[in-house]
């Protein structure tokens, strides 16, 4: 592999598959029963199982921590794991952290709202407080790694996993850092899961054991997704792809502004990002499917997609698992409000 394009050399996870470093066995996934809170009828979601983060990685205190906090800690250490990264001979200096997430830290921020409203404005909580911000995770990452690079928390409409790929890779490129760690996720919440079913968001596998993609709705899902991203030509990286050059627009002509990223190369391969939409009518699968021709598209995981506007790395994630092949790929991810965010990759 001969490539001057920033690498992903590292990968881990906490999903509803698991705690992983590496890729993951994407077997088909049924959502689980809801029991974490009291539910009016069978309610279903894909959901991290309970594990103590100490079990994964030795010495960590989370226990004031929001899940998010937590799941953000363990990734990012099985990511750096699988990297085979030891940041004791690094500058941590420029060690960069993205962090994507749709709702951020909204389990305790729950938990310091409700007590204002039982206790009043005197009677929360003040060590809670920092711990409802949406860029605790990464700042938790930075601070439990001891990195002092860029540390940027995004959450845009649907592209925030997406947009955290591209500003990693765009940092590399432009030798600002020597490495950076990216991750996004969420956690699901009664409150969360209430407000998609009173939006009428949720596909009826929720209330069912249908199938799960449909064009009528989402099955929400939770977790956390790190990546390591690094110049190439570390002697012994593994790399599972490299990321090219990448697009983010918030509305215009899809297919036009892809094309233009895409220039003379015609990717082997298109990866959908579902980013919330129903898997079934997505218009990324459209859009994909207008772009590509006789190229392959990889649609959407109902998994993935639940997890809102973080659930790209999910998609990169399950597509790689998956090994469609090597060669040229398209990660694409659109929204029902029109724009549209791409990344080019090159398969190893």
């Amino acid at each position: 592999m001969k490539t001057t394009l920033p690498v992903l050399t590292g990968i881990g996870s906490v999903t509803p598959y698991g705690l992983l470093a590496g890729l993951i066995s994407a077997e088909p996934l049924e959502p689980s029963v809801i029991t974490a809170w009291s539910t009016p009828g069978l309610r279903r979601a894909f959901l991290v199982e309970t594990f103590r983060p100490a079990s994964i990685v030795p010495g960590l205190k989370t226990r004031r921590l929001d899940r998010l906090s937590a799941w953000a800690l363990v990734a990012s250490s099985l990511a750096l794991r699988d990297a085979g990264i030891d940041l004791s001979y690094m500058d941590r200096s420029r060690i960069a952290v993205f962090f994507a997430t749709g709702f951020g830290c909204v389990e305790l921020t729950a938990a310091f709202y409700q007590s204002a409203a039982t206790n009043g404005w005197a009677g929360t909580d003040p060590i809670t407080f920092p711990e409802t911000l949406s860029n605790a995770p990464a700042s938790h990452v930075a601070l439990f790694h001891d990195l002092r690079g860029p540390n940027v928390t995004l959450s845009s409409k649907s592209f925030a996993a997406e947009s955290a790929l591209l500003q990693g890779a765009s940092l590399l490129r432009l030798g600002q850092a020597d490495l950076a760690i990216v991750l996004a996720g969420d956690t699901l919440t009664q409150a969360v899961y209430e407000w998609y079913e009173a939006a009428h968001l949720l596909a009826p596998a929720c209330f069912s054991n249908g199938p799960t993609f449909s064009a009528d709705g989402f099955i929400p899902s939770e977790g956390v997704v790190a990546m390591v991203l690094e110049p190439a030509g570390r002697q012994t990286a593994r790399s599972y792809a490299a990321l090219g050059a990448g697009r983010w627009a918030a509305g215009g002509d899809v297919q036009a502004g892809v094309r233009q990223l895409l220039g003379d190369v015609r990717p082997d391969f298109i990866l959908c990002a579902g980013n919330g939409a129903p898997c079934a009518s997505s218009p990324v699968s459209s859009s994909a499917c207008t772009i590509a021709g006789e190229t392959e598209v990889i649609p959407a995981q109902a998994v993935a997609t639940g997890m809102g506007e973080a659930g790209a790395l999910l998609h990169l994630l399950l597509a790689l698992s998956k090994r469609p092949g090597q060669g040229p790929a398209l990660l694409l991810g659109t929204s029902a409000h029109g724009g549209f965010a791409a990344l080019r990759l090159e398969l190893f």
